[in-house]
C-alpha cells in the first residue's frame, strides 16, 4: 500500500495515540501508556520515512505531489479541501518534526517517568505532533491555519502543564494571548489572498504570485500587504520582534516541551510559512526588507540578552530566539534555502542542548540555576560530551552543523546589505561567548552544590540515547553542503531548487566553489573568527580569572542591570498595554457597561416589575365594596370616552 496515497495516516497515528491516552489512559498502567505514546510516534516516523523513499522516486513532473481526499468547506465560489501535499520543503520539515520528535518522545518516558501527570502529558505531545503534521503537509493556507491554531493550542496546554504553579499559568496565558495577536495578521492575510487570487490552494497562489509584476521598493501594493500580514504571524509563532516576549517565559513547561514545541518544531512554523510563501515575498521587496531587519535585530538583540542570564533553560529560550532570527534574516535577503538548512541543524544542536539541559537538571534534582552547579564533566560524562557538541554546533565550530548552515546566511546576506552581515557577525561572536559561559559554569570550575543534598548522577538510557543520536547529528547534519567548499555542490540547496524556482536559488544551487580558497575563506573566515574570539572571551573570563565576572558586572552595573532585566521590556509591556487594558476591562467594561448599564438595565427591568406586581397586588383586597367602587369608576371612564369619541 502505497503510503503516499494514504498520507492521512502519518498525522492520524499520533491523533489516535493522544486520544487512547486521553479517554481511556486513566484505567491504564504508565507502561501502557509510554507503549501507546511511543508506538504511535514511531509509526509516524516510519511512514515518513517510507513515503519520502516513494516521493524520491517520482518524475520531476509529479511534484509537488498533491492529493485531495475530500470537499472540506464550500460557500459560494469558495472551496477548500482537506488535501495534503508533498514536495521537497514537505519533506525536510516531515523528517525533522517525525524523527526529532520520535526522539523526544523516547527521552520523555524517562524525564517524566516518576510525574503525577504522565498520561496527560503524552496526550498532549501526540496531539501537538498531530496538528504540526497537518500543518506542513497541508495543501492550502486555510487548512495551514488550521494546524497554525493547534500547535499554538497544544503549546498553551503543555507550558501551562504545572497548572498548579501560578507563574506556568501565567507563563501559558502569555503565550496563548501573543500568539493570538500574530495569529490576527495571518487570517487577515490569508483573507487577503483569497479576495486577490480566488483560491488559498498553495498550488494555485503561488505561481500566480510570482508571475506578478514586483511591488516598487518602498510602495505598499497588495503582494506586500499579504507578505507583511503573513510575516505578522510568523513574528508571533516563531518570537521575533515585538511578539517574541512569550517564548523566555515558556520555559516554565517541562524541559522535553522546550526542545520539541520551543526548539524543533512549533517556533519555526512561522519560518516554514515564509519560506513556503517565498513567491509572495519575493515580489514584495518593502517585505523583505522588514523581514531581514526584524531578523537581525531579534538576533543580535535576543544575544545580548543571553550574556547575563544565569537559568540554563533562560540562556538556551534566548539563544532560540536569536537563532530564530538568523532564519528569518535569511529570508529576508532572499536566502530562503540558507533559512530551511538553518532550521534543520538548529532542530539537531537545540533540541540536544535542551535535551541536555534536561539531563542536567535531572542529575541536579530540579535545580536549573548555573551559579549553583560547577564540576559536573566527570560525574555525568555522557551529557557533557554531548552538549560539548552542540555547543560547538550553534557556535559555528568548523564541520559541525551550524558551521555549513550559519556560514551560508551570513555569506547570502553579505551580498546583500554589509551592515547585516556586521550584525550577523557580531550575533555570532555573542552566540559563541554565551554558549561556552554556560557549559563553562555547568561542568567546569569547582563545585558549587551540596553533595549531601544533591546526589548528581547521569541520566537514565532512555534519556541518553536521543542525546547521543542528536549528537551525531549535531556534528554530520550540515555535510550534505560541504562539498561545495572544495568545487562541488550544495547538496541540500540543490534538493530545494524545485520548490524555490527563482533565479536566486537556481543560480546558487548550481554555483560552483573555488576549491581551496574555498575552503581557507570558510575555516579563517569572519564567522568562525568571531566564534574562536567569544569562546576565548569565554574561557578567560569563565576559567582562567572567574573572579572577572563579578568585577565587570560591578564596574558596569547599568549595561549589567539593563541585560539581566531584559531591557526592562516586559515592564514596559505591562505599563504601556497590560495595566491599561486591565483597567479599561475592570473600570469601563466592567464596572461601567456591564455593572452599570447592562445589569442596571435588567435589574431596573425587574425592580419596576416587582414594584409594579407589589401595587396590583394591593388592589387586590378581597373587599367587595371596593371592586364594586373600581367597576363603578371604570364604567364611567369607559362611558366619557365613547361619548367624547362621538362628539
Amino acid at each position: 500500500m502505497p503510503v503516499l496515497t494514504y498520507l492521512w495516516i502519518i498525522p492520524l497515528l499520533p491523533l489516535a495515540g493522544a486520544a487512547a491516552n486521553g479517554i481511556f489512559g486513566r484505567n491504564w498502567s504508565k507502561g501502557t501508556v509510554t507503549t501507546v505514546a511511543l508506538s504511535s510516534t514511531t509509526l509516524a516516523f516510519a511512514a515518513a520515512l517510507e513515503a519520502v523513499r516513494e516521493f524520491l522516486s517520482f518524475p520531476a513532473d509529479q511534484i509537488p505531489w498533491i492529493k485531495s481526499y475530500f470537499t472540506w468547506i464550500t460557500a459560494g465560489t469558495f472551496r477548500a479541501d482537506f488535501a495534503l501535499q508533498v514536495d521537497q520543503l514537505t519533506v525536510i520539515m516531515l523528517l525533522v518534526v517525525t524523527g526529532v520528535g520520535w526522539l523526544i518522545h523516547i527521552y520523555s518516558s524517562g524525564y517524566m517517568h516518576d510525574d503525577p501527570g504522565y498520561r496527560r502529558f503524552f496526550s498532549y505531545l501526540n496531539l501537538f505532533m498531530f496538528f504540526m503534521l497537518v500543518l506542513i503537509l497541508a495543501g492550502n493556507y486555510l487548512l495551514m491555519f488550521v494546524g497554525w491554531e493547534g500547535v499554538g493550542l497544544c503549546s498553551y496546554l503543555l507550558i501551562g502543564f504545572y497548572f498548579l504553579k501560578q507563574s506556568a499559568t501565567n507563563a501559558g496565558n502569555k503565550a496563548f494571548w501573543v500568539n493570538r495577536i500574530g495569529d490576527f495578521g495571518f487570517i487577515l492575510g490569508v483573507l487577503l489572498i483569497f479576495r486577490t487570487f480566488g483560491t488559498l490552494d498553495f498550488a494555485a497562489v503561488l505561481p500566480r504570485a510570482a508571475a506578478m509584476p514586483s511591488d516598487p521598493s518602498g510602495h505598499v501594493g497588495v503582494l506586500t500587504a499579504i507578505a507583511l500580514l503573513l510575516f505578522v504571524g510568523a513574528t508571533g509563532k516563531s518570537a521575533q520582534i515585538p511578539l517574541y516576549i512569550w517564548l523566555p517565559d515558556a520555559m516554565e513547561g517541562p524541559t522535553p516541551v522546550s526542545a520539541l514545541i520551543h526548539a524543533a518544531t512549533m517556533v519555526t512554523a512561522g519560518v516554514y510559512m515564509v519560506v513556503r510563501s517565498h513567491a509572495i515575498f519575493l515580489n514584495a521587496p518593502t517585505a523583505m526588507q522588514v523581514v531581514g531587519i526584524i531578523g537581525c535585530a531579534t538576533a543580535l538583540f535576543a544575544a545580548t540578552i543571553g550574556l547575563v542570564q544565569t537559568d540554563i533553560k533562560k540562556v538556551l529560550a534566548y539563544s532560540t530566539v536569536s537563532q530564530l532570527g538568523y532564519m528569518f534574516l535569511a529570508c529576508g535577503v532572499g536566502a530562503f534555502g540558507a533559512g530551511v538548512f538553518h532550521l534543520m541543524t538548529h532542530a539537531f544542536f537545540k533540541g540536544l542542548l535542551f535535551l541536555a539541559a534536561g539531563s542536567v537538571i535531572h542529575a541536579m534534582g530540579g535545580e536549573q540555576d548555573m551559579r549553583k552547579m560547577g564540576g559536573l564533566r566527570k560525574k555525568i560524562p555522557v551529557t557533557f560530551w554531548t552538549m560539548f557538541m552542540a555547543t560547538l554546533a550553534i557556535a559555528g565550530a568548523p564541520g559541525f552543523s551550524g558551521f555549513f548552515s550559519k556560514d551560508e546566511i551570513l555569506n547570502e546576506a553579505q551580498h546583500v546589505s554589509p551592515v547585516l552581515w556586521g550584525l550577523g557577525i557580531l550575533t555570532a561572536g555573542l552566540t559563541s561567548f554565551y554558549m561556552f559561559r554556560l557549559l563553562f559554569l555547568t561542568f567546569f570550575g569547582e563545585q558549587r552544590y551540596d553533595e549531601h543534598h544533591v546526589h548528581v548522577h547521569e541520566s537514565p538510557k532512555n534519556m541518553l540515547a536521543p542525546l547521543i543520536v542528536l549528537a551525531i547529528l549535531s556534528v554530520c547534519g550540515g555535510w550534505m553542503a560541504a562539498p561545495q567548499l572544495w568545487g562541488g555542490v550544495n547538496h541540500f540547496k540543490q534538493f530545494l531548487a524545485p520548490v524555490l524556482d527563482t533565479a536566486s536559488a537556481s543560480a546558487a544551487s548550481e554555483s560552483t566553489g573555488g576549491g581551496g580558497s574555498e575552503i581557507v575563506q570558510a575555516l579563517f573566515g569572519a564567522p568562525v573568527i568571531a566564534g574562536l574570539l567569544g569562546f576565548l572571551l569565554a574561557w578567560w573570563m569563565y576559567i582562567k580569572s572567574p573572579e572577572t565576572p563579578k568585577k565587570l558586572a560591578a564596574s558596569l552595573s547599568a549595561p549589567y542591570k539593563l541585560l539581566s532585566g531584559k531591557y526592562f521590556i516586559d515592564a514596559l509591556y505591562a505599563t504601556v498595554i497590560v495595566r491599561p487594558l486591565v483597567w479599561i476591562s475592570d473600570t469601563i467594561l466592567w464596572h461601567c457597561i456591564d455593572d452599570g448599564v447592562i445589569d442596571g438595565a435588567v435589574n431596573g427591568v425587574a425592580a419596576v416589575s416587582r414594584e409594579s406586581g407589589d401595587r396590583l397586588r394591593r388592589v387586590n383586597s378581597g373587599n367587595v365594596r371596593s371592586y364594586a367602587t373600581w367597576i363603578i369608576v371604570g364604567v364611567l371612564v369607559f362611558t366619557s370616552l365613547l361619548l367624547w369619541m362621538v362628539a
